[in-house]
């Protein structure tokens, strides 16, 4: 006798497993140094691991409120207060996620409706349109303009439809370390003035930022504070991205909508890791991470020099650097990558990836969050890559 199963619906266009799994499953499989998945290999504070288990001990093991545990919107509150004179209330603006990418699928899911429209830069974080289209809305990529990925306003802006519902940004920008301007946002302002138009902006990687550049939060923009949902994650700041703990800030209206469903996904978060999260930041005893990511990129881009490939333009914040292998093959970059894992033994990730047509301009992401042993193991590898 034969049963027929019933239809699976597809919730959005993305097909297989994510880049960052087959890459990391290939690094794995030929026992490569792995520069492709964003994720440090050095080992977190120890003041942070000892309050983490200071807090299972305690007791500290049950639900937390939904919002998040009061000490720890206070602490955020606070950190906002010291490093960008702004005033976050705790209470109506800051929810505790888990993780960043559950942030924004839930601030899509807040204010999207089937056939609305969500503009984002590309090249772009994979997650984003898999988000917009299992909300029922559709995607509206703008191409960055390479080698410094600047964006093209005009293009932004010929993007705009009746439709347009949100845009969302993605400031320092993964994968290219392209930092937003004051110029930048102002243009986005005039852009969206007069509209019902919202703002995600995905700022998990504002304390990785070098060069003396400055990071600029949505938050500080008068006009698209009150329009905005901006999404953080501790795991980029203390090394600890496997504890998947990030927040959003976002005025009383739009918190109010993002708690709607926030309550009815995780409800809460990992109680023990937020008492610790309090604690250590109201310690602030680490050393700032952007100074310690940015020796490491220093150190990877000095290295790197010694090598076939080359680097247009320095990244300028998070964990990664965009290097072109002109000099070395003219296979298509995922084709490239695969080679190199298998062949030299370094894992990165295809640039083509992170757009939604697959456009290849022959480049390959690092991550340099690296212990130094790490890259250094790597760019011994990469030094006996033949040029062509």
């Amino acid at each position: 006798m034969s049963h027929k199963m019933p239809g699976i619906p597809f919730r959005h266009s993305a097909t297989g497993t994510t880049i960052f799994t087959v890459m990391s499953g290939l690094a794995q499989q030929y026992n490569a140094i792995n520069l492709s998945q964003g994720f440090p290999d050095f080992p977190l504070d120890a003041g942070l691991s000892r309050m983490l288990f200071d807090a299972s001990a305690s007791g500290f093991n049950q639900y937390a409120p939904m919002p998040g545990l009061p000490m720890l919107r206070q602490a955020i509150a606070d950190d906002f207060a010291n490093r960008y004179k702004l005033t976050i209330d705790p209470d109506t603006e800051i929810t505790i996620t888990p993780g960043a990418t559950y942030g924004i699928y839930s601030a899509f899911t807040s204010i999207l409706q089937r056939g609305d429209e969500v503009i984002l830069l590309e090249p772009a974080y994979d997650s984003y349109i898999p988000n917009i289209e299992m909300n029922g809305a559709v995607a509206v990529p703008v191409s960055l303009v390479a080698p410094d990925f600047r964006v093209d306003w005009q293009k932004v802006k010929d993007a705009v439809t009746p439709r347009t519902r949100a845009v969302i940004i993605n400031t320092p920008q993964n994968p290219t370390g392209a930092v937003w301007s004051r110029s930048d946002w102002d243009e986005l302002a005039a852009i969206v003035r007069d509209t019902d138009i919202y703002v995600l902006s995905d700022e998990v990687y504002e304390q990785l930022i070098f060069d003396g550049h400055e990071h600029r939060t949505v938050m500080q923009h008068p006009e698209l504070r009150f329009r905005s949902f901006a999404l953080y994650s501790f795991g980029k700041v203390f090394n600890n991205t496997g504890w998947k703990i990030g927040y959003c800030i976002a005025p009383p209206q739009l918190t109010n909508a993002f708690r709607h469903v926030h309550q009815f996904m995780a409800f809460c978060v990992n109680t023990p890791a937020q008492y610790a999260l309090a604690g250590f930041l109201r310690a602030a005893t680490a050393e700032p991470v952007g100074r310690v990511m940015e020796s490491k990129r220093d150190l990877f881009l000095s290295k790197l020099a010694e090598t076939p490939f080359t680097v247009q333009v320095p990244t300028k914040g998070s964990y990664f650097q965009i290097a072109s292998y002109e000099r070395i093959s003219d296979l298509p970059d995922m084709e490239f990558a695969q080679w190199l894992t298998k062949e030299h033994g370094v894992a990165t990730i295809p640039v083509s990836a992170f757009y939604r047509n697959r456009q290849d301009d022959h480049l390959i992401r690092f991550c340099f969050a690296k212990k130094e042993e790490t890259l250094m193991a790597a760019i011994e590898r990469l030094r006996a890559v033949p040029v062509k």
